[in-house]
């Protein structure tokens, strides 16, 4: 007679096993999002109404319970009112934890246009989009600026080749200094913003020498020159970009890398390789935790007892190098938030926890929240999350199916399993914020990756070890080799035709919509016998937002005619795409708009499309209704704007108008344009609708 085995009752859903608690980060996410509908500073009257909120809130969750055992509500009402109390005191606290980091960090941000003596001390070294050096310098001095109006940072672009100082050397050096710069369009990416939560208030460029004030600082700055030196060490001893790659993946350091290098890797869908992030921590992190393991069983095995639990032993070492990793990468954003996630799930193992659970991400993205609570908006934290929320989810199925498989293919369809899954999960992210989408990402990723977690990422352990006794040259050159692969891949894949597409840029909301969207239908999922009124409720309507970003986004209309902050360039959109008024001039502002158009042109090639008419000066296009654009620059356009000034006529001029009474037509110049921004116009039958980029004040 068959024997017959226990049929195992199925696993409850991943969202079912984590309980409640993911979604803790969720509402402090709603609340972190809702204080950058409208940024600024919290005043006194704001934080009295979060307290009270919170107050209000705490209340209702306490009392909710209490009135149900008495009879006075029933259950449910009293779990819904529970539940939606708690979930409002996360959103206060969600907006509080924003407010207050906006209100830490904040500092003077210049607001005028400054040239002369800058000194200060140089704090970070890197390289900017146009392949320069760039130094970043805090402890600022600026001529005839009282404390109290200096910026606590600055950042300068060098135009020379000069030697670079080390840094915590106090330098001095004449430069440009202007005040963060304002977005390209209405809805573009707002660098201020970014720029206000890194300290940074002014940016600008040198041409002049760089003169040392003070001998370089010890204490913590010799570490971080130590660090700086491994960097130049590892770039000297491997030689080229590949060495530049190998130091930026140990260091963090990535002013070797030149912006060549930078456009293939981002072209094949590689650029997270060379930005240490959870892929580099992760890795790292496994490495040792397996190695370390290894040892103590083969040590064990030899027989000599060990006390601990190995697994604990090695998860314990593994944070320590982590750690290690940390410091040596320099402490970015990215890499902070990728060690929180490591340390949480490290730290699961070491506690008796399941390390890989939705639970254990959501107490990674809440204390990430915590710490830095702006990172919410960044593409690095959205797609961090996505790519590992996805793998979980995937981990059950694919612990079922791996099994049936051949021991050979099974580490080939892991990795093809899970690039496909991170892949999709973070694509929507990346073209949301990038505008562009590589199309052969996956097979970039499947040529790299292996080669970065069984080669780069070893070796680079491996030489940091040696490295204490001078032996690290043959790690470091098997490192150069898996580099060189990557770089070569990156190169490959970047010239295939039709490497890149671009993304039209979404309406604002369309993330927070698909994010939000995704996430409710991952937290409210259960097996179809098993869904009550709450999950059913919580599907649909995340089924109505992933609906509602997909609708919006897929009949997103780009302006008909943007103008530069500076009234430097204009742009209209025609059927051939977006035809720029010249083919030089605001070259940044330029490329952001067709980057956002998803339109692969440089500015030359829009500046060639038909629509606008003169010389280079003095510029004319057709608009609907009638109207006309006209675009006036160089010397003089002041005054040559003045019998241009026409009825159903927007002119733009590079220099000041001075006209007498209302003009008869739209007129923008640099005094007006200083007070809107840039902007995008619309064209209707009441006339021209305008859409302005302010000036940002958080201390208004």
């Amino acid at each position: 007679m068959a024997r017959s085995w226990p049929v195992a009752a199925p696993r409850p859903a991943a969202a079912l096993r984590a309980g409640l608690f993911p979604w803790v980060p969720v509402c402090l996410s709603a609340g972190i999002g809702l204080w950058f509908l409208r940024p600024r500073l919290l005043g006194s009257a704001d934080w009295a109404l979060l307290a009270v909120v919170l107050a209000l809130a705490l209340a209702l969750a306490h009392l909710a319970p209490r009135w149900a055992a008495r009879g006075a509500i029933g259950w449910p009402q009293a779990d819904a009112a529970h539940l939606g109390a708690l979930a409002l005191c996360f959103l206060a606290l969600g907006g509080g934890l924003v407010g207050h980091r906006a209100s830490h960090v904040a500092a003077p941000v210049l607001q005028w246009r400054y040239y002369g003596p800058i000194e200060g001390r140089v704090i970070q070294i890197d390289r900017s989009g146009r392949d320069r050096m760039r130094l970043t310098l805090d402890r600022v001095v600026l001529h005839d600026l009282s404390p109290a109006r200096t910026p606590a940072r600055v950042r300068l672009s060098l135009m020379g080749d000069e030697p670079l100082p080390p840094l915590g050397q106090r330098v001095m050096l004449t430069g440009h200094l202007g005040p963060p710069p304002a977005p390209s369009s209405p809805g573009s990416f707002d660098f201020r913003l970014h720029a206000w939560f890194d300290g940074l208030g002014a940016v600008g460029y040198s041409r002049t020498p760089i003169m040392a004030v003070a001998p370089p600082q010890d204490g913590v700055w010799s570490l971080h020159r130590a660090r700086m030196a491994i960097s130049a060490a590892i770039r000297d001893r491997i030689g080229g970009q590949a060495g530049a790659v190998a130091a930026a993946l140990m260091t963090g350091d990535r002013s070797g890398i030149s912006e060549e290098t930078n456009e293939v890797m981002r072209a094949s869908n590689l650029y997270h390789i060379v930005s240490i992030s959870g892929l580099h921590m992760g890795m790292l992190a496994g490495f040792v935790y397996g190695a370390v393991r290894l040892v103590l069983v083969a040590v064990q095995g030899a027989g000599i007892g060990l006390a601990r639990p190995l697994h604990k032993v090695a998860a314990g070492v593994a944070l320590a190098a982590a750690a290690a990793y940390l410091w040596l990468s320099g402490g970015g954003v990215a890499t902070e938030r990728a060690f929180i996630m490591v340390a949480v799930m490290l730290g699961a193992i070491i506690a008796d926890r399941r390390a890989i659970s939705l639970r254990t991400v959501a107490l990674a993205a809440t204390l990430v929240l915590i710490y830095s609570p702006e990172a919410v908006t960044s593409a690095g934290f959205q797609m961090s999350f996505a790519a590992t929320i996805a793998l979980i989810l995937t981990f059950g199925p694919w612990s079922r199916i791996a099994p049936r498989l051949p021991w050979w293919l099974r580490p080939v369809a892991m990795l093809v399993v899970s690039s496909l899954v991170a892949g999709l999960a973070t694509a929507p992210i990346a073209a949301a914020h990038f505008n562009r989408m590589a199309q052969y990402g996956m097979l970039a990723n499947l040529l790299a990756v292996p080669v970065m977690g069984t080669l780069v990422m070893p070796a680079g352990v491996i030489g940091a070890v040696l490295a204490l006794v001078g032996l690290e040259a043959p790690a470091l050159w098997v490192m150069g080799i898996g580099t060189e692969w990557m770089l070569w891949v990156a190169r490959f894949v970047a010239d295939l035709d039709g490497a890149v597409m671009g993304v039209t840029k979404p309406p604002g909301g369309v993330v927070a919509l698909m994010g939000f969207g995704a996430v409710l239908a991952i937290l409210c999922w259960r097996p179809p016998g098993q869904r009550g009124l709450a999950s059913r409720a919580g599907l649909g309507l995340a089924l109505a937002l992933l609906a509602a970003s997909a609708v919006l986004w897929g009949t997103a209309r780009r302006p008909l005619l943007l103008v530069a902050p500076e009234g430097e360039a204009l742009g209209l959109m025609t059927p051939a795409g977006r035809a720029v008024s010249k083919p030089a001039g605001g070259a940044f502002v330029v490329s952001t708009w067709l980057q956002e158009d998803g339109d692969m042109a440089d500015q030359v090639v829009a500046a060639a499309r038909p629509a606008w008419t003169g010389d280079t000066r003095d510029r004319w296009a057709d608009l609907p209704q009638d109207w006309q654009v006209v675009h006036l620059t160089g010397k003089g356009s002041g005054a040559r704007a003045l019998p241009e000034c026409r009825s159903r006529r927007i002119v733009i001029a590079s220099e000041p108008v001075a006209f007498d009474g209302p003009p008869p037509c739209l007129l923008l110049d640099p005094e007006r344009l200083r007070t809107t921004g840039a902007l995008a116009i619309e064209i209707t039958p009441e006339g021209p609708h305008l859409r302005a980029t302010a000036p940002m004040r958080l201390d208004d």
